[in-house]
């Protein structure tokens, strides 16, 4: 999109090209909107505050009975009815803060700019530099860029003789171009743009970004630090890197120690890297250790085996399966019976009569006859049974003599009733 620049005095000089996602997309009404409200609400100071009914100073003792006088209810002094009454549903102070996107602020001002130059509302002028501040020079810049109504005058740096010049004029506001906002925008009807400020703005809200600004103590020429003489024989003669520390192997042990080494089977290392196998490991390698067993009695002297013979080996504590003697298929301990009482017929003859003669314990519970002796059920026969606890007791027991018994007392002669004949 091309743009005609202009002079002071309204001649057109040139043509410009700017970037049609500055000056030439469709408007967003919706994004401008919001972000007008946005802010407009953010310039709010919100310190507006009132006194209710309980802050106002006064008395609140009720000015009249609720009752019996003919006119209205009134309660305090300070109910808002009344005049110098506190304020119902006041302001208090508060935050009108509205948090806006970056993303939307930026689409807001470029619809803004692309809605005032489809509308022939923004004019460009190739500069507004003055000898000195003149408010005439600038209404005249005005009236021949063909602005006759309000007017914002965009600037690319700050410049202090436009702004004086313009300050009296009515409905002109000047500004630079970091500063453009949305209210602004659309507060004001015509916008006149310089050429340097056309550029300010496609750099900030443009699609290449903007270019800060080079100052002058940046611009000059900083001293570089002198790079340090690396010595020459730095090339030449370098330290080799040392090698990591490791156990040394058993090929590199001497002999002695080499022994010493298939005796013991080397530790493994603590790290997680695997442990490095010696360089004859796979020449001579230690035997590994045999777990510990107890000795089979194949391998034990004679005298020793009949023990074994005679006692049964114990079985382990642990859950692993007892290891069997090699021998134990062809010699094996008789198992042992179960222990029982003897039967009358394993004892001896002298011990069998002492069983008859000595008649066996009753067990704890009620014995019955057949499990009795013969001895103790002739003296159950001659001991007659003892009564029931709850049998009663014969009459003849429970009456008393005469002269155990205390003396009656006579009983009272009974009067004979009067008969109805004789009455």
């Amino acid at each position: 999109m091309k743009l005609a620049v202009r002079n002071a005095q309204g001649k057109q000089l040139r043509q410009i090209t700017v970037d049609d996602a500055v000056f030439g997309i469709t408007p967003n009404i919706g994004v401008l909107h919001q972000a007008f409200v946005a802010q407009r609400a953010n310039q709010r100071r919100g310190t507006a505050s009132t006194k209710s009914r309980g802050e106002v100073q006064g008395s609140t003792r009720k000015l009249r009975n609720q009752k019996y006088t003919g006119r209205a209810r009134q309660g305090s002094a300070g109910s808002p009815v009344r005049v110098g009454g506190g304020v119902a549903f006041g302001p208090r102070p508060r935050s009108y803060r509205q948090a806006l996107p970056k993303k939307m602020r930026r689409l807001a001002i470029r619809s803004a700019l692309s809605g005032k130059l489809a509308d022939g509302q923004l004019h460009v002028i190739d500069k507004l530099g003055f000898s000195r501040p003149r408010t005439k020079d600038v209404l005249n810049a005005l009236r021949n860029a063909g602005i006759e109504r309000s007017a914002l005058i965009v600037t690319g740096d700050p410049d202090r003789s436009v702004l004086i010049s313009a300050r009296n004029l009515p409905k002109t506001k000047v500004l630079p171009a970091p500063y453009l906002n949305v209210v602004d925008l659309l507060t004001y009807r015509d916008l006149l743009f310089t050429e340097d400020a056309v550029r300010r703005v496609e750099g900030l809200w443009g699609s290449a970004k903007a270019e800060p600004a080079v100052t002058a103590e940046e611009a000059r020429p900083r001293r570089r630090r002198a790079a340090a003489v690396e010595p020459a024989e730095a090339i030449v003669v370098e330290e080799a890197p040392k090698a990591p520390r490791r156990r040394a192997t058993p090929a590199e042990k001497p002999a002695a120690v080499a022994e010493a080494v298939i005796e013991e089977a080397p530790k493994p290392r603590r790290g997680r890297a695997a442990a490095v196998k010696p360089a004859e490991a796979t020449v001579v390698e230690a035997a590994p250790k045999a777990p510990r067993r107890r000795a089979a009695p194949a391998e034990k002297p004679a005298a020793e085996a009949e023990a074994v013979i005679e006692e049964a080996p114990k079985p382990r504590r642990g859950r692993a399966a007892a290891v069997k003697p090699a021998e134990a298929t062809v010699v094996e301990a008789a198992p042992k019976a179960p222990r029982r009482r003897a039967a009358p017929a394993e004892k001896p003859a002298a011990e069998a009569e002492a069983v008859i003669e000595e008649a066996p314990k009753p067990r704890r519970g009620r014995a019955t006859p057949a499990e009795k002796p013969a001895a103790e059920a002739e003296a159950v026969i001659e001991e007659a049974p003892k009564p029931a606890r709850r049998a009663a007791r014969p009459r003849a027991a429970a009456k008393k003599t005469t002269d155990e018994s205390p003396a009656e007392k006579p009983k009272p002669a009974r009067r004979p009733r009067a008969r109805k004949d004789e009455a």
